[in-house]
């Protein structure tokens, strides 16, 4: 294969043709197109990796890594607490009571749930909780609020709370919802709306007196683990003769991160489907050169140019069009990354995402995912027209062009 002559008559059909100019600007038009359609896919997939991650961070903490529960009644305890703390000690390990609640402050009131824990423990697998404890102890009526509850509830330091519980109290002929006044001490801020309007945390002493529990059982345990996903199966083995169960944040929030898959997905498919309407520029703009320099092919085919010479022509046109749109694609792409971490161009509203700043992080599968996507398109579209070439009839347009 002469490599020279290919080399020449690529470098030849790239310049500018002023005598059809339609040509030279539909290739220019999709390189343009090739590159602006993966940019958008760069910055879009780092956006949507980025915000789950951002949701996955938050739940991860405010759903703890596991959740230890109960099959029967009073089967997490004291008991098999200490058994999990010889069995894992790398684990750590944090019970808790639970119950609904209504909160009241003056003429405010708030539903949520109520957490009784041990301010240790709770601070070792909790670091939102940690954060807002740090350098406050707590005494046994004390409540520590999600600043949604803050807010709504108009609470300064040390106010005092009225907790409804949702177990009665027999008055006689009536019931009645068991009550107590708590003093506020400080308030937590998850990023998640849902968290800081909902959740109350105080010492387990207090709601084992209020609800009339038993100081060796708990309602669950939470669990702090480097690998849950792995170690889960570990606890699942370990608690069935004990009559307890065990689960994970992401069971706890399947269904949302799958619809976010999904939507990931198809977000991918529709965002390369603008690359491939580029590379329809490339496929006009090479037919177009093939046409126009048709009696330039015949030439070289009755010279002895072979017909791979001609295609691989035509493929080199094409993919050096479609291949500098990807170079230039990406280029573009982590500027626009680096600008939109770098400055403040987009905010977001932090109640809904969990965080005010746009989260971007570009992951190696999506990114490898959006160049070979990209170039098996070029390729694709390189290849009819370059094909079409080597389909001239010599003689024919010899004789009447």
């Amino acid at each position: 294969m002469n490599k020279k002559l290919v080399n020449f008559i690529v470098k030849k059909y790239l310049k500018f043709d002023k005598k059809n100019p339609f040509i030279s600007i539909s290739a220019i038009l999709a390189f343009i197109g090739v590159a602006i359609g993966v940019m958008v896919l760069i910055i879009s997939m780092a956006i949507m990796n980025g915000t789950a991650k951002e949701f996955e961070s938050k739940l991860f903490t405010m759903n703890y890594p596991l959740s230890i529960y109960p099959r029967f009644e009073n089967s997490i305890n004291n008991s098999i607490l200490e058994d999990l703390k010889k069995e894992f000690p790398k684990f750590k390990f944090s019970a808790y009571l639970s119950s609904q609640i209504i909160l009241q402050h003056g003429d405010n009131m708030n539903g949520g749930i109520i957490f009784g824990v041990n301010q240790e423990d709770e601070a070792q697998i909790n670091s939102i909780y940690k954060k807002a404890v740090e350098n406050t102890k707590l005494s046994k009526y004390d409540i520590v609020v999600g600043k949604g509850i803050e807010e709504n509830l108009y609470l300064t330091p040390n106010s005092k709370v009225t907790l409804y519980f949702t177990s009665l109290n027999p008055t006689g002929l009536s019931m009645l919802p068991k009550m107590k006044r708590f003093n506020y001490k400080t308030f937590f801020e998850s990023g998640l709306h849902a968290y800081d309007k909902a959740y109350v945390y105080t010492s387990i002493e207090a709601l084992q007196t209020l609800l009339n529990k038993n100081k060796n059982s708990y309602d669950g345990i939470h669990v702090y683990s480097d690998n849950a996903m792995e170690d889960i199966k570990k606890l699942k083995e370990f608690l069935l003769p004990y009559g307890a169960g065990v689960t994970g944040w992401w069971q706890q929030n399947g269904n949302f991160f799958a619809a976010m898959q999904m939507e990931k997905r198809a977000l991918f498919i529709v965002l390369m489907l603008i690359i491939l309407v580029a590379s329809l520029n490339i496929i006009s703009s090479l037919l177009m050169t093939v046409m126009s320099r048709r009696k330039e092919i015949a030439l070289l085919l009755s010279m002895g140019t072979s017909e791979k010479e001609i295609k691989n022509i035509f493929l080199k046109l094409g993919t050096i069009i479609g291949f500098s749109g990807i170079v230039t694609g990406i280029a573009l792409g982590f500027s626009g990354m680096w600008l939109l971490d770098t400055f403040d161009i987009i905010s977001l509203p932090a109640d809904v995402y969990g965080t005010s700043k746009l989260p971007l992080d570009l992951s190696t599968v999506d990114f490898v995912s959006i160049v070979i996507g990209a170039i098996i398109i070029v390729l694709l579209s390189s290849y009819y027209p370059a094909k079409k070439a080597t389909n001239i009839d010599v003689i024919d347009v010899l004789r009447n062009e």
